[in-house]
């Protein structure tokens, strides 16, 4: 994106969007949007360029990554990859755009958006080439905990996919079904993404219940899956608590 910059011009780049992305937030979002995405398109090429340097790269391959915040109780947080920021002031519920990166091992750093005094969280992933990953920040703050899935957006013959990912820190294990119908995926506990699995496009009412049991405790009604899309659903929020227990719904 920015083949003539050296690492160091690239990471000022990106400190410069950052900046001006947090300014327009709230009087132009068209610009704040703007900016946003050139950050990341910034620090796409600064991770890039310090992970050739750093390991003597030469077309090892690429992952792409993305970042979803679901841990209730936390603040807004501050992500950075290998101590250098790549995402601010992320609230819970919201993922970010897919970064693509070298294959290879990642420290992540959370912080409470704006402190950088002692993060919340640290924690080494591991990527593979050619692969896609959703990588969440779970669990209550106490017990935030980096979990890593593989995304797969590959559909066929006019059907969707589906699978279900449990996030909700206090909930138990549960069954995800649809309403008066099958169980679609059975005994989920915290942390597991299940398989994907592949429907014809319809609108559903779904259930999520303790698991071997009738107990509801989550319904979501009206689910529309499209043909040829791929969706993730995934639990989020704390059973009995604030704030609530809902699914939200991520592609693929």
């Amino acid at each position: 994106m920015y083949p003539n910059e050296h690492p160091e011009q690239l990471a000022w780049q990106a400190v410069k969007y950052d900046m001006l992305s947090n300014y327009y937030k709230y009087i132009d979002p068209n610009k704040h949007i703007h900016y946003y995405h050139k950050h990341l398109q910034c620090m796409q090429q600064w991770i890039m360029c310090e992970r050739g340097e750093g390991m003597g790269m030469g077309g090892g391959g690429t992952a792409k990554v993305r970042v979803l915040h679901a841990s209730p109780d936390a603040p807004n947080v501050d992500v950075y990859v290998n101590g250098q920021k790549i995402l601010g002031n992320v609230p819970y519920k919201q993922q970010s755009e897919y970064l693509e990166v070298p294959q290879g091992q990642y420290r992540i750093d959370i912080y409470a958006a704006g402190d950088t005094s002692q993060p919340v969280l640290t924690q080494t992933v591991a990527v593979e080439a050619d692969q896609s990953y959703t990588v969440a920040a779970a669990g209550k703050v106490n017990q935030l905990q980096l979990v890593p899935v593989v995304d797969n957006d590959h559909t066929a013959n006019g059907n969707a996919k589906v699978r279900f990912w449990h996030l909700s820190p206090n909930a138990p294990a549960v069954d995800v079904a649809v309403k008066g119908g099958d169980v679609l995926f059975r005994n989920v506990p915290f942390g597991r993404a299940t398989r994907y699995i592949t429907v014809p496009p319809t609108t559903a009412d779904l259930e999520v219940r303790v698991a071997g049991t009738d107990q509801v405790v989550l319904e979501v009604p009206g689910v529309t899956l499209r043909p040829n899309e791929a969706y993730t659903a995934v639990a989020v929020g704390l059973a009995g608590g604030q704030p609530p227990l809902e699914a939200i719904f991520l592609q693929p």
